[in-house]
């Protein structure tokens, strides 16, 4: 069996520090709403995506080409990531480019990196 977590040696409430993490603590809905949008970077396929997306806008084109992955296959995730408010596009004459949808997750892909390189 795997070890679990350390506990405390003795009960000992504090109860200040209880009341305060219960007011700051948002309420059921909106921790669900994050707990669904951290399952999207869940998805390796979603992550290259917008890592790509990180370093620059891109058409469906460049994204199939850049991660070896047909349109559909990319076209399909990128809705989810539309869905989930994470990329954005743009229609020029034929193209159709995407972009991160704002500068929240182009810190959460970078600090999610950092993290991950420590």
């Amino acid at each position: 069996m795997g070890k679990h977590a350390e506990c405390c040696d003795e009960q000992c409430i504090h109860q200040e520090l209880v009341s305060k993490v219960l007011t700051d603590l948002p309420d059921e809905d909106t921790l669900y709403d994050l707990a669904e949008l951290f399952k999207v970077f869940g998805d390796s396929t979603r992550v290259r995506i917008l890592f790509a997306l990180f370093e620059s806008e891109l058409c469906v084109c460049d994204l199939s080409e850049a991660l070896a992955m047909t349109q559909s296959a990319i076209s399909h995730q990128l809705q989810l990531l539309r869905t989930n408010k994470l990329v954005k596009s743009r229609r020029e004459g034929k193209q159709v480019y995407y972009s991160l949808a704002d500068e929240h997750v182009v810190t959460i892909i970078a600090q999610g990196l950092n993290h991950i390189l420590e």
